[in-house]
């Protein structure tokens, strides 16, 4: 009997494999400097990275959610404060608004994109509102000019989750660079991941720049002189050795999940099955990197459980949407006050979508949707 074709969500030994060497000569220059917490290789990777992002600052910090966290107590968000954010979002999103005693005041999704709807936005706004968190979901950038038209005209700081959305763009800006302050992941499975947990924050603002520089190191400056209360959001220098062996190969990496997607949308289209399964779109004027490749179908958890019996690994991103999650029932928000963002969490699976995919890969995973559809 032949093989099954197994398919994991996301191989990072396969990733690993071709820059094993590079990795592991940064790893060893950072133990032989004994230098473990920021220091030249985290200068050298945000200066890269302001580069790469085309932004004035690259603040490199110990995780996405830390990044996030760092944004808003450099624009003084605490409590009595609202942000409007997106209700369909890992949970870090609105987390980071209630850790700072704000309120989380969601909008609901378009069921198209996955992304916060504008049009819904500025009637979400209130007195009390002093930011707006939009999410680039899934390696796909909101559409920031609406966007920024509502921010500019209520001034509020705008606050991009670009946790998913490393090296995506939309209408000439790229992810990160659009509104005051951009937040990036470094998670191991994003499409540009440390070897532990790492994350950036980027602004073109100078004030925003040194006042973030300041939150990381508990807003000293010099050390043991506090201006502000800050936290320990410092970055390892050997996640920055990693990132700075890992970055320059990011172009080649999302090309190959762009393949991918064309791949996976000329299989199931050939197959038929687009009368089943709704694909994730790609504006004409935006750069999707997917992060993940999204479908809805009805019957998802059905589906699911078959296809990990055909050996592929899928994942549900999210079950539950924000306002639905037990910690947040003060908030008051009932089933149905968000539909598109309810529905998403219904019907929506991720299929594995990373660069290393083959050929075969790619067609055992729409052979075992079709079988199921059959």
């Amino acid at each position: 009997m032949a093989q099954q074709v197994t398919v994991p969500l996301i191989d990072l030994q396969a990733q690993y494999a071709g820059i094993r060497e590079q990795v592991l000569a940064a790893i060893t220059r950072v133990c032989d400097s004994q230098r473990f917490i920021m220091g030249p290789e985290v200068d050298a990777f945000e200066r890269e990275m302001a580069a790469m992002l085309r932004v004035r600052h690259a603040v490199g910090v110990s995780s996405g959610t830390d990044a996030l966290v760092a944004a808003l107590m450099a624009l003084k968000i605490g409590p009595g404060d609202e942000v409007v954010t997106s209700p369909y979002s890992f949970f870090a999103t609105a987390g980071s608004i209630a850790r700072l005693g704000a309120r989380p005041v969601f909008v609901d999704i378009d069921p198209v994109t996955f992304n916060l709807d504008v049009s819904k936005l500025e009637a979400a706004c209130t007195p009390a509102t002093r930011a707006i968190i939009p999410v680039h979901l899934y390696g796909l950038m909101s559409d920031m000019t609406p966007l920024m038209d509502v921010a500019r005209r209520r001034a509020l700081p705008v606050v991009e989750d670009a946790a998913q959305a490393i090296g995506a763009h939309r209408g000439g800006c790229s992810a990160g660079s659009a509104g005051d302050i951009g937040c990036f992941s470094f998670f191991p499975t994003k499409n540009l991941g440390a070897f532990g947990d790492a994350g950036l924050v980027t602004t073109n603002d100078e004030a925003l720049g040194h006042a973030l520089r300041l939150i990381r190191v508990h807003g000293s400056e010099p050390k043991y002189f506090h201006k502000m209360i800050g936290g320990n959001f410092r970055m390892d220098a050997i996640q920055a050795a990693v990132l700075r062996v890992k970055a320059p190969h990011l172009a080649g990496w999302t090309e190959g999940r762009r393949r991918n997607a064309r791949k996976y949308r000329e299989l199931i289209g050939a197959a038929g099955l687009d009368r089943h399964v709704t694909v994730p779109v790609e504006p004409s004027d935006a750069f999707h990197i997917y992060h993940q490749f999204v479908i809805r179908v009805e019957g998802r958890d059905t589906l699911r459980t078959h296809l990990r019996s055909r050996g592929v690994e899928t994942e549900i991103y999210y079950p539950v949407p924000l306002h639905l999650q037990e910690c947040f029932a003060p908030l008051g928000y009932q089933n149905g006050a968000f539909p598109h963002a309810e529905a998403a969490a219904r019907d929506t699976l991720a299929l594995p979508i990373y660069s290393e995919l083959t050929d075969a890969q790619l067609a055992h995973v729409v052979d075992a949707m079709a079988e199921f559809f059959g």
